[in-house]
């Protein structure tokens, strides 16, 4: 069998599946110790590496390339490599024209809630996402400079984690070793590089604190 999706089996989407073009919307019961969904609409590429895990955790379900209204599903791509694993714990709903890569040995942990269109996560070793979330359009998530800098001291991956009910506006950039604390918001175009308190509004290049103790929903 190539790649699982969930814990369990994962015979009821596809047998021998490494590569997956979906034409039309497909839907996954996936059965482990309870039921985990996975939906993955039309225009999707599945990269499933042999060793990649996409774990859906009971009562949990995953929606790939989702979409707002029916003409607006551009192309969207998950790819898990060897020994990856992208775990969901809640509902979480992945819109349309995402780039989705999770790398050798990463793990990427989804809570619960959306991300709009046209995301662009890679991850390198641990990316962390919140319950209750909501990111909006084009936003850039990594955990990793990719190229290392030649220098003392320089570490180009470090885990990024945005913590529960945390608003991400559109245009936004979230980079390395980036802790972002629950209940914060980050405002339209804002590049994040440095941890971002709970109950926290951040804007600007690099992102800093603008207002304490705020509060949305």
């Amino acid at each position: 069998m190539y790649g699982r999706l969930s814990i369990g089996y994962f015979k009821s989407l596809v047998k021998n599946i490494n590569h997956l073009s979906v034409g039309n919307s497909i839907k996954a019961q996936l059965k482990n110790k309870g039921n985990g969904f996975v939906f993955i609409n039309r225009n999707s590429t599945l990269l499933l590496k042999p060793t990649g895990n996409l774990q859906v955790q009971n009562g949990a379900s995953f929606h790939f390339n989702e979409y707002w209204w029916h003409k607006d599903n551009f192309p969207g791509m998950l790819s898990i490599h060897e020994n990856a694993t992208l775990q969901v714990n809640g509902e979480f709903k992945i819109y349309s024209g995402t780039r989705l890569v999770v790398n050798k040995n990463a793990r990427l942990v989804l809570g619960s809630g959306y991300i709009n269109h046209s995301l662009n996560l890679n991850c390198f070793e641990r990316i962390e996402i919140g319950h209750d979330v909501a990111i909006s359009e084009n936003v850039t998530i990594r955990d990793s400079d990719d190229h290392q800098i030649l220098a003392a001291g320089h570490q180009p991956t470090l885990p990024i984690t945005i913590g529960n009910h945390v608003w991400i506006g559109m245009n936004v950039t979230i980079l390395k070793g980036v802790t972002i604390g629950d209940g914060a918001i980050i405002a339209a175009g804002a590049v994040v590089n440095k941890n971002i308190p709970a109950r926290c509004l951040a804007g600007g290049v690099p992102a800093r604190v603008l207002k304490e103790n705020v509060a949305w929903e």
